[in-house]
């Protein structure tokens, strides 16, 4: 069922969203070598509690195991979505994708950001840079008018064209009081097709691409997904509002890119 949101109920999306981004831009002063996810766990979790709201991710049930366990995905290197923060100190030339939800005032916020610890690889900076690039060539296309399909096609031509896969069992989605509403928006799909999109639909987009093949397994926890072939993988979301001519968007890396100079 999907619902178009009121321009009052925009503006809540927006404030949980923002938290979002400033959550993820006090981890991005602290992630370098020799730091842990679960470090960046808790203050992630500082941060959205001492604002006010409540993790969406802490406590989320999970069809196949038990519920998630933190309040933060921080999934390293062939890690797609969904890893569990732990103990083992990040590395000069990992990256690291961290995923934040947040819930304030009834409404949720849904971002992510892939960071370079340290000095990353040429190959690594590049699938990083493209994957955010076609975050924003999908963003460009949820205008009121366009299909659901132009987004997709617009994430997958632009990163296949760079010969990176495009993960197709994890795909973004609608967001309002709930986390994960309808539609469902893969990162892949037919220019043309799909549900048209109307002004005032928010949903998030969300490109998950490796570096190498398309398919990815589910690790022993039940949670993280893993490239098979174990290449490197990197993961942007922005969460939007479907306007006329232009999309909106609800959260924010600007503060981020100031801090990484980026």
């Amino acid at each position: 069922m999907v619902y178009l949101k009121t321009d009052d109920e925009i503006e809540l999306l927006r404030e949980a969203n923002l938290l979002v981004g400033k959550t993820l831009a006090e981890l991005a002063k602290i992630i370098r070598p020799g730091v842990t996810t679960r470090q960046l766990d808790v203050l992630a979790e500082t941060v959205i509690r001492d604002n006010g709201a409540e993790p969406t991710f802490k406590g989320f049930p999970n069809p196949y195991g038990p519920a998630f366990p933190a309040s933060i995905c921080t999934s390293v290197n062939e890690q797609v979505v969904h890893g569990i923060p732990n103990d083992i100190p990040l590395k000069e030339g990992d990256i690291v994708s961290v995923d934040c939800g947040t819930r304030l005032n009834g409404f949720c916020g849904d971002s992510c950001y892939t960071f370079a610890v340290g000095e990353i690889s040429d190959e690594a900076r590049q699938l990083l840079r493209i994957t955010k690039e076609s975050l924003y060539k999908g963003i460009e296309q949820a205008v009121a008018g366009h299909r659901l399909g132009d987004i997709s096609n617009a994430v997958q031509t632009h990163c296949e064209a760079q010969g990176y896969g495009v993960v197709r069992e994890f795909v973004g989605h609608g967001i309002g009081h709930e986390m994960h509403e309808d539609p469902q928006v893969p990162n892949f799909g037919r220019k043309g097709n799909g549900p048209l999109l109307k002004s005032g639909l928010c949903i998030a987009i969300e490109p998950m691409i490796t570096m190498g093949a398309k398919e990815v397994y589910l690790q022993e926890d039940r949670w993280g997904v893993v490239t098979r072939d174990k290449s490197l993988a990197a993961h942007f979301e922005h969460t939007i509002c479907v306007r006329r001519g232009k999309a909106d968007i609800l959260s924010s890396f600007e503060e981020i890119e100031r801090i990484l100079h980026e």
